[in-house]
Order: structure tokens, then sequence, then C-alpha cells
């Protein structure tokens, strides 16, 4: 399970760290609406977590929702498999979210293994998984607080 998570945490960390922060494209009036995807058809594991994602497009609730799974992060205490129900439902909130918040919730599951497995050997967390969160954190705090939420770290 262990190996699972870490792959899981590696692949996260790339894709995270492949993603650009640029400032969205101007927009003109003539611009033509975009058409969403079809959701992936990929089956996921299951999960305990009973934390709630955000719907799709919904940069509040993608706000709201990193906050909610943050204060839970911070609130355990020593504990690997509550921090592993944290990449859960981190996992499972990325999914779903659009555009720079996706990288709120990758960098928030990547931390989460960090912990559980510093949890695990008695070590400490990385330095770049903390620096990553906070990095998706200033990234997302203009949209975030033009929806009426402020990230909490």
């Amino acid at each position: 399970m262990k190996k699972i998570l870490a792959v899981a945490a590696v692949a996260s960390l790339a894709w995270l760290t492949a993603c650009s922060v640029a400032a969205p494209a101007p927009t003109t009036a003539t611009a033509t609406p975009t058409t969403s995807s079809p959701a992936s058809s990929r089956p996921t594991p299951s999960r305990s977590s009973d934390a709630q994602a955000p719907q799709a497009g919904g940069v509040r609730a993608a706000c709201e929702q990193f906050n909610k799974l943050y204060a839970d992060y911070k609130a355990i205490k020593d504990d690997a498999k509550a921090y592993e129900e944290i990449y859960f439902a981190a996992q499972d909130a990325k999914d779903v979210a659009s555009g720079n918040q996706k990288g709120l919730f990758t960098s928030l599951g990547v931390l989460s293994l960090d912990r559980s497995s510093a949890v695990e050997s008695g070590g400490e967390v990385d330095q770049s998984s903390k620096d990553m969160v906070r990095d998706a954190v200033f990234a997302n705090a203009q949209e975030c607080t033009a929806e009426g939420v402020t990230l909490r770290l």
C-alpha cells in the first residue's frame, strides 16, 4: 500500500511541477464557449473519507474544500492512517476541481503522504512538500479571494 501511495505521490508531484501558474489568456467578446470533456471512466479505490469533493468548476467550493482538508490535516496528531485519508480526500477533490485549484489538492495530497511516511519512519517531512502547498495557496489566493474565500495555512 505504501509503495502505491508513494508512486501516486511522485506522479502527483511531477504533474504539479509541470503545471503552469501563468495568468489566464485575455478573452474577447467573440470568444466561443469551450466544451468540457467527458469525465474519466477510470475506477477509483474505495475510501472511507467523509469529506465531500467540490463540484466541478466551482472555484468557491474548491477553495472552501481545501481549507477544510487543510484544517483536518493540521488537526491530526501522529496518525499515519489519518494522513492517508487526507491524501485520498485530496485526490477525490482534485479529480473534480478545475484549473489551478487542482494544484491545491495535489500539493496537499503529496504533503499528506510525506507526513504519513514520516510518522511511520520517525523522520521529518520534506521541506519541498511544505513549499509546494504554500506555492499552490499563493497561486490560487487571488481567485479564491475573488470568490469570498481566504485560503488558510
